[in-house]
């Protein structure tokens, strides 16, 4: 098993055999100068409850014990709490699937586990995952998660662009990164939705496919 400590949440990418991978609030109270993340965790845990209508910038406040005005000099609105738990989503995501790529040693197998551990990571945060999936950014700001998502996506299009011959077009690379989302992020919905069974033997088969 992988542990990877990324800012104020764990993220455990776990082998197939293991068939998990969880994001976690660390488990620390808040310290004066360190509201932000103390925040943070609150809303984490929050949607790791389930608690999804329960989540506010005045239910976090009162977990963490602090006013509401002490919450509104870091988020200013729900909106931009909600930005910064899908970044920490984001983050948090493409480190496993990395973890997963080296761990399968790279190359095809490597592609095929950053999918594999894309479904894990949505099955075991099913609140967050959604929440990222939807969330937006107000017009004329970054979306929520910018550079993580882009990170992610960058590694996506590696991938594919290592899979597609060398002769392989622009728009071939972008269809075929198009594609390999669609799969999983198909895939990780039917599960979610109990209209597929969680089951580790269709995640571990899931792979490459036709990339165009």
């Amino acid at each position: 098993m992988v542990a990877l400590r990324l800012g104020n949440v764990y993220t455990d990418n776990m082998s197939a055999d293991d068939n998990s991978v969880n994001i976690k609030p660390a488990k620390r109270g808040y310290h004066h100068g360190d509201l932000r993340s103390a925040l943070v965790e609150a809303g984490l845990n929050l949607l790791r409850e389930g608690a999804v209508e329960a989540l506010s910038l005045r239910e976090v406040a009162r977990r963490v014990g602090v006013s509401a005005t002490a919450v509104y000099r870091h988020f200013p609105d729900k909106q931009s709490l909600l930005q910064a738990l899908c970044n920490e989503g984001a983050e948090a995501l493409g480190l496993s699937q990395r973890a997963a790529m080296l761990e399968a040693g790279g190359g095809a197998a490597g592609f095929d586990a950053t999918g594999q551990a894309y479904i894990r990571f949505a099955l075991a945060n099913p609140a967050l995952y959604r929440l990222m999936m939807t969330t937006r950014a107000p017009e004329g700001l970054t979306p929520s998660g910018a550079g993580a998502l882009n990170s992610a996506m960058r590694l996506l299009q590696e991938n594919v662009a290592s899979q597609l011959p060398p002769e392989a077009s622009a728009t071939e690379k972008r269809h075929g990164a198009i594609h390999a989302w669609a799969l999983v992020h198909g895939m990780a919905m039917l599960m979610l939705d109990g209209q597929v069974p969680r089951d580790e033997d269709i995640i571990g088969s899931i792979s490459r496919g036709p990339l165009v």
